[in-house]
């Protein structure tokens, strides 16, 4: 059986503040194999990793992100939240984690946050990253926004695109490969059973499921054979494998 990839959701956010490049370094040094975030767009149409549209919940700051110049924005502090040990953890920009990276051979799983806001050329602008970083092996894009996904496939037929999303899709098979696909991230064991993995797997097309952290439902979904666990905590999944 082909082993599960360990994908660091956010980074090592179990322990450290989501989407900092703390969580990041601390996710590559508990051993994950790969590490899932999240990127906006600022005013000034900068790549910036936060999970949320505002910075309200995981800063001292509030307001929208595309309110923001990158500038403004890294006056506020993305640790604090957290605790006063993480103070000065910055919003990072998807150039400060590609340069993290771009030599460490890991997965790097790019949510695309354009669901409820519409950043105007995001997904143009991510793939010029990835090529700007040779890291076109590396990564692949993922978003709640099918659509989104679908024009990825248009604009670079070569960039990796995973299918987002919380609830059963019918014959979810047939619909990740009318969309291109490369993988289905779903919401994990809700919507995974046996029939299901091996209708995808036969497609071709991977599994990454969210957000795991119990270590009885990774040992069922590594028994399922999905292809990518992303996990809160990676040192628990490290373990595990």
């Amino acid at each position: 059986m082909k082993k599960s990839l360990n994908i660091a959701h956010r980074g090592f956010s179990g322990e450290y503040p989501e989407n900092t490049m703390r969580a990041f370094i601390e996710g590559v040094k508990a051993g994950c194999d790969g590490i899932e975030t999240d990127v906006h767009l600022t005013k000034d149409g900068i790549l910036v990793i936060c999970h949320d549209e505002t910075i309200d919940r995981t800063t001292n700051g509030n307001g929208y992100i595309n309110n923001y110049t990158y500038d403004e924005l890294s006056n506020f502090d993305a640790g604090i939240r957290y605790g006063e040990d993480f103070i000065g953890e910055k919003i990072p920009t998807l150039d400060n984690l590609f340069e993290f990276v771009k030599d460490k051979g890991l997965l790097i799983n790019i949510e695309l946050k354009n669901n409820i806001i519409n950043y105007k050329g995001m997904e143009e602008k991510v793939i010029e990253k990835i090529y700007e970083y040779d890291l076109s092996n590396n990564v692949i894009l993922s978003s709640f926004n099918h659509q989104s996904m679908v024009r990825v496939k248009e604009i670079d037929s070569n960039i990796k695109t995973g299918l987002l999303y919380m609830s059963g899709i019918y014959k979810v098979h047939e619909y990740a490969k009318k969309c291109k696909a490369d993988a289905i991230h779903p919401i994990y064991l809700s919507v995974l059973d046996e029939e299901v993995v091996n209708e995808i797997h036969n497609e071709g097309i991977s599994i990454n499921a969210w957000t795991v952290d119990n270590d009885n439902d990774m040992k069922k979904l590594i028994n399922l054979g999905i292809d990518g666990i992303i996990t809160n905590y990676p040192n628990i999944m490290n373990n595990m494998l």
